[in-house]
Order: C-alpha cells, then sequence, then structure tokens
C-alpha cells in the first residue's frame, strides 16, 4: 500500500491539469531526480506530446468560456490519463495490484476534474478575464509543486491534495445556484438565437 498515497496525489492533479503530471513525472524522472517514475514516462515521445498539449491546455485554460469547452472535451482524458498513470505507478512499486491503482487514480482525477470545472463554470460568470488567468496560473502551480513534493514525502502530499479535494468540492457546492443561474441563462441565449434562426427562416405570409 506504499504507493498508493502518491496514486491519490496524482489522481488528483490528473483532474486539474493531467499534461502537466505526465510532463513533470516524465522530466524529474529523465533527469534523475527520482526513482519513482516508470519508464513509459519518461520517453522522448511521451514527454514532447506532453509538453505540446501542456502548453495548449495553458492558453486555453486563461480564455473565459473556452476554458469550460476545453475542460468538456477533457472530462474523459483526464480520468483516463490519472488511471493509467496510477497503474503505472503501482506497476513500477509493485505494492499495489495495478487495477486498483487505477480505480482510485481515475476516480480522484474524475472528482478533481468536477470541481475544477464547475468552479470554472462559476468564474465565467464575471465579466473579467482576470479572475481565469489567476485560477489557471494557481492551479499549474499547485499541481507542479505538490507532484514535486509528493515524489519525496506522499503521505503529506496525499493529505493535502484530500483537503483540497474536499475544499473544492464544498466550494463547488457552496457556489452551485450561481453556476444553474448562468448554465439557465445559456440556455434562454440559445433558445432565442435559434428562435431568431427560425424566424428569419420563415417564408413570407401572402
Amino acid at each position: 500500500m506504499s504507493v498508493l498515497p502518491l496514486v491519490f496525489t496524482s489522481g488528483w492533479a490528473s483532474g486539474i491539469n493531467a499534461y502537466a503530471v505526465v510532463l513533470l513525472l516524465g522530466l524529474l524522472g529523465a533527469t534523475g531526480v527520482t526513482d519513482e517514475v516508470p519508464a513509459a514516462l519518461e520517453r522522448p515521445d511521451v514527454l514532447i506530446v506532453a509538453g505540446l498539449l501542456f502548453v495548449a491546455e495553458a492558453v486555453a485554460d486563461k480564455i473565459p468560456y473556452v476554458d469550460s469547452v476545453w475542460d468538456a472535451v477533457h472530462t474523459v482524458i483526464r480520468p483516463v490519463a490519472g488511471g493509467v498513470v496510477a497503474a503505472l505507478l503501482a506497476g513500477h512499486n509493485g505494492s499495489l495490484p495495478e487495477l486498483a491503482a487505477g480505480a482510485v487514480g481515475g476516480s480522484t482525477a474524475l472528482l478533481s476534474h468536477l470541481v475544477k470545472a464547475g468552479t470554472r463554470i462559476a468564474v465565467n460568470t464575471s465579466p473579467e478575464p482576470a479572475s481565469n488567468i489567476v485560477l489557471s496560473m494557481a492551479e499549474d502551480l499547485g499541481v507542479a509543486a505538490l507532484i514535486a513534493f509528493a515524489l519525496f514525502h506522499p503521505v503529506a502530499a496525499a493529505v493535502i491534495a484530500g483537503t483540497l479535494l474536499a475544499a473544492g468540492i464544498a466550494v463547488v457546492i457552496f457556489l452551485w445556484s450561481r453556476i444553474r443561474r448562468f448554465l439557465q441563462r445559456r440556455r434562454e441565449r440559445r433558445a432565442q438565437k435559434r428562435s431568431a434562426v427560425t424566424a428569419g427562416a420563415a417564408p413570407p405570409v401572402t
């Protein structure tokens, strides 16, 4: 069970930014900083792809509404990535069955992804873009710091990740009414646009 704290922390981080997790773990392993990283994450092709996707996410994540679209696309990608990274970590360590590790990493990634997506929807109700940029930078720095910390202090990092996850869930619940009003207004605008298009396409009455 010794790898479980690292699996949990990597799952939480993958739900926030899966590409950052893969890139950072791969770089730390490839440079010899730690021996806890499986060789599959240290491959040059994996690092290049993860780096390019990390840059793309870094840009999309700071643009209002684009970040929510990006989150919607990654509803499947982040949990899968979290599960794969967790299984690789467990397989490398050998102290936890890969299937169980993948389940822990994937489910934790899904929860943290939903927290992130819900928070972003709430933030997007504000007209200014600065909050998106600040929140995105805080997420990236938090993921990097906690993953690096987890490689050397896995239990403490898992406690921090669990606390952040619980706090995030509480924030989303608190902001849910705001999120619901935002989604309702968006549905109403879409309905109005469809009505306008339909009315414009209707033939004139003779």
